[in-house]
């Protein structure tokens, strides 16, 4: 994926990621894919949902300052792992969380991988309809924190299916309502009548 795609505002990529494609190759060449159906945008220092709220710099953080198509791998909960896609620009920080994706190549090994996780069978339905659930079906962890995902061959992004505007809802962002005014903002895309997403949409009256 060309790095200007991703270099926009945040809420602007997490709307044109939709239909787009995460990949990852395994260390045996095995390579897995989905359609991402499900994003929110962080909108660095202002947001006080991010994790750069306020101009927040630390070594865990920094992916978010690095230039735009940078993945930042965050351990969250003392058990999960989310994936976030640096945007806008070097030194600006704003992320967008991939939620879930629609698995396209290499579903079998993702079921082993999220099964393995829970210790049962997980229902296809259920393999990637969430941030830490999509890490785990495509074994998403801290080790591919910061990679260069316009450029890797083993984590990278694909420009894919065209999402119309029709086809697209917004929400706010799950799991943060602490975050003042921002915890209503609709900053939360999804593709409406997708299976996939984590949660079903329904319209804001």
């Amino acid at each position: 994926m060309a790095r200007s795609f991703l270099s926009r505002p945040a809420d602007e990529v997490a709307r044109a990621l939709l239909g787009c494609r995460l990949c990852r190759r395994l260390d045996d060449g095995t390579v897995l894919s989905g359609m991402i159906v499900e994003t929110e945008a962080y909108l660095g220092p202002e947001d006080q949902a991010a994790h750069s709220f306020g101009g927040r710099r630390t070594e865990r953080t920094e992916p978010m300052f690095m230039r735009p198509g940078t993945s930042y791998v965050y351990f969250t909960y003392g058990m999960h792992y989310c994936m976030n896609v640096s945007a806008a620009a070097e030194n600006v920080p704003h992320a967008v969380l991939l939620r879930a994706i629609e698995p396209l190549e290499g579903i079998e090994r993702m079921l082993e991988f999220r099964s393995a996780s829970r210790g049962k069978l997980v229902r296809l339905q259920d393999l990637c309809n969430g941030p830490a659930k999509l890490c785990q079906a495509m074994s998403i962890d801290r080790g591919l924190n910061r990679v260069d995902l316009c450029s890797s061959d083993v984590l990278w992004l694909e420009r894919g299916k065209k999402v119309s505007d029709l086809e697209v809802g917004q929400t706010p962002r799950i799991g943060i309502a602490n975050a003042g005014t921002w915890a209503d903002r609709p900053l939360r895309w999804v593709v409406r009548e997708s299976p996939w997403i984590s949660r079903r949409f329904r319209a804001q009256s």
